[in-house]
């Protein structure tokens, strides 16, 4: 969630909170999460310079993130009893998946929070970044486990959602389509997940929870980092609107992402995710092409994904992915790599040039997206 109306919270008291979550967060990450790392450098310095461009051909085989173990399969062992399909429904702007097997049941997505134009990372929320838009329901199966729903913006780009639901992932397939004879500046777009319930942390009518950063990650540095063990030095603070915190995609100008703290650093993958109570399961989430990844302010986790503008007659296609797996990491990168191969060559490119002499001095070039106009 980023409304400028939530509450700014001090960011000393958030610094007093993070100190007490990161020697908990470490706890926790110790035994069971850290060992999931590789030797791979990092680009870190978050200048987008990589031009991001994706064409989804390569297979990733120069990528420095940790890789699965040789036994760790892509899906359930042949011993596992399989789970419970999920279920997806969609009313007032709240995409609600449901399954026996997730804690508390059901998981909810402000879907969609907002559409969002470039030059965002300073200005105002209301009066220049948010693209008003309307979606509604087009079609819903039986079995509840496809929706299609249609997004219709101010500017009249149309995006087309089909959602399908399986035992363990919600896949996202959008076509954003501009009629109109003028570009749109509909640059990215914000699916909210709310993870208060799944983490058995936060509470999401108060603002100023951050128990659950205890259970939620990105990859820093190759290696899997919980969110309330990052070292002081790389979690910023400072921003338009305060708290919140933001990694920007490589190849994203860093303008143009949300208005909240951006880190110097580029995250290793396009994972953001979290663990469950007891962590037993682990909910992550990928988008191509993408923006940023972003901790909000309601016990919420984004991989808020890219449309890049429409010029007159265009069409961009962008896919996601949600996962409810079991507590096993090697499964979900294995899942991931599969899924958004572009993703793995895009950060060993961003890598690869913060490694070269020309360093974070090299100019970033914009993610075109997915476009077959």
């Amino acid at each position: 969630m980023n409304r400028p109306d939530a509450l700014r919270v001090v960011q000393r008291a958030r610094f007093g909170v993070a100190v007490l979550l990161a020697v908990t967060g470490v706890a926790l990450a110790g035994a069971r999460h850290a060992a999931w790392s590789d030797d791979g450098s990092d680009d870190g310095s978050g200048d987008g310079s990589n031009d991001g461009s994706g064409d989804g051909s390569g297979d990733g085989s120069g990528d420095a993130l940790a890789r699965p173990r040789p036994d760790a399969a892509a899906g359930r062992g042949d011993g596992e009893t399989a789970l419970p399909s999920l279920s997806i429904d969609w009313k007032g702007n709240i995409l609600t998946v449901r399954g026996e097997h997730l804690p508390g049941r059901s998981l909810e997505i402000l879907y969609i929070e907002a559409y969002c134009r470039p030059n965002s990372q300073t200005t105002d929320w209301v009066a220049h970044t948010v693209v008003g838009h309307r979606t509604e329901l087009v079609a819903r199966s039986d079995d509840g486990r496809r929706l299609e729903l249609r997004s219709t913006l101010e500017d009249g780009v149309v995006v087309d959602h089909v959602i399908s639901a399986t035992s363990d992932e919600v896949d996202f397939r959008l076509r954003a389509h501009n009629p109109a004879a003028t570009r749109s500046d509909a640059h990215w777009a914000q699916p909210c997940i709310r993870v208060g319930a799944f983490t058995g942390l936060g509470d999401p009518k108060k603002a100023a929870s951050y128990e659950y950063l205890k259970k939620s990650f990105v990859f820093i540095d190759g290696k899997l980092s919980m969110l309330s063990a990052i070292p002081a030095a790389d979690w910023a603070t400072e921003a338009r609107y305060v708290p919140g915190q933001v990694w920007a995609a490589p190849g994203v100008d860093r303008a143009d992402v949300n208005p909240r703290p951006l880190s110097s650093r580029v995250p290793s993958n396009g994972i953001i995710g979290c663990f469950s109570a007891g962590d037993s399961q682990i909910l992550a989430t990928a988008w191509e092409p993408y923006q940023e990844l972003f901790q909000g302010v309601i016990t919420c986790l984004h991989s808020d994904f890219r449309l890049g503008g429409l010029e007159p007659g265009e069409t961009k296609t962008v896919r996601g992915k949600l996962w409810v797996l079991p507590n096993d990491v090697p499964a979900l990168l294995a899942r991931y790599e599969k899924e958004f191969p572009e993703q793995l060559r895009r950060h060993a490119a961003a890598r690869a040039e913060k490694a070269s002499p020309r360093g974070a001095d090299s100019p970033g070039g914009p993610d075109r997206g997915q476009s077959d106009r």
